[in-house]
């Protein structure tokens, strides 16, 4: 759901429709744009994932201070993990300041006073979760923070976040998108906990959040011809045995599941300018496909229409 764009707003307007919009998907704080007023301009999008949301913004300059006295207006307790998509952002909270560049992750505990800024124009999107739902002690939370980039996970969660991001539309609008709000909140849970080098934590996380990363991690290697079972548990640490205990007790056949992953990425491949001019071998390869033909009767079988017929309808 768009919540601003300026270019649709008279200049004079701008900072008064910026603070709105912003007041809209997040908590009180105070906004000061770094740079002229008629110069500001920036794009908003929020979007729903259960009881976590997705928020979206591209920006000119602009700093946010939230401080005790915005800690005292009523607002839920809510953590924000968000990556940094251009410009580099600095944040202060807890009194220690870092520098957020791009494709970094950051995380800010919104139950706290903190700053976060960027000069010229940037992009973050951001993950909000309300601190019930992440489970987790404030003292873990606020260990990990800082160490983000520390955890093997962070470039996993990282690029979950982005491909949410890019697909928002379709995948807030989707029947499942509450239970994919809960395994995004699973992710940043484990890596959290993976963060603040939390022993006690660490054990049960990892088994509780098995399936989401393995998901998760798959997905980052769908177009691997080798990506099976067996490179799926050795990269988690775990037994194919014990892997398939896991996707059973939560109803998803694996190899099942690749192969309707790799269809997915197929399907939208295929209307893309590349896929049009590309011959559907091509694509069936890219996407991990061994064999073209098994890919046709896949495609078939799934969308009841051949490959070559999706790829030639009209935009």
């Amino acid at each position: 759901m768009q919540l601003l764009d300026t270019a649709t707003i008279a200049p004079e307007q701008r900072v008064e429709a910026f603070r709105a919009a912003f007041g809209q998907a997040s908590v009180p704080c105070r906004i000061e744009h770094l740079g002229p007023d008629a110069r500001v301009h920036s794009r908003m999008h929020l979007w729903h994932f259960g009881s976590a949301n997705l928020f979206t913004t591209d920006a000119s300059g602009f700093r946010l201070v939230r401080t005790p006295r915005h800690l005292r207006m009523e607002s839920p307790p809510v953590v924000a993990l968000a990556v940094q998509t251009s410009g580099v952002g600095r944040f202060r909270q807890f009194d220690a300041e870092a520098l957020v560049p791009p494709r970094q992750l950051m995380l800010s505990d919104l139950t706290a006073p903190y700053e976060f800024s960027w000069v010229d124009t940037g992009g973050s999107r951001a993950f909000h979760i309300p601190y019930v739902r992440l489970s987790l002690p404030p003292d873990v939370v606020r260990r990990g923070a800082p160490r983000l980039r520390a955890s093997p996970l962070h470039d996993l969660v990282r690029d979950h976040l982005l491909r949410l991001a890019a697909d928002a539309d379709r995948l807030s609008a989707d029947a499942g998108a509450a239970t994919l709000g809960t395994a995004t909140v699973e992710l940043v849970r484990a890596l959290l906990v993976s963060a603040a080098d939390d022993e006690r934590l660490a054990r049960e996380v990892r088994e509780e959040t098995l399936l989401t990363r393995v998901l998760a991690w798959a997905r980052r290697h769908l177009t691997e011809p080798d990506l099976g079972p067996v490179r799926i548990a050795a990269a988690h640490n775990v037994s194919v045995r014990q892997l398939y205990k896991v996707c059973a007790a939560a109803g998803v056949g694996l190899e099942q599941w690749l192969i309707a992953e790799r269809l997915e990425l197929a399907r939208a491949e295929l209307l893309s300018p590349r896929g049009r001019r590309r011959p559907i071998a091509g694509t069936a390869l890219a996407c991990g496909f061994h064999d073209p033909s098994h890919f046709a009767r896949r495609f078939r079988a799934a969308y009841g229409i051949s490959p070559r017929e999706w790829q030639q309808l009209p935009h």
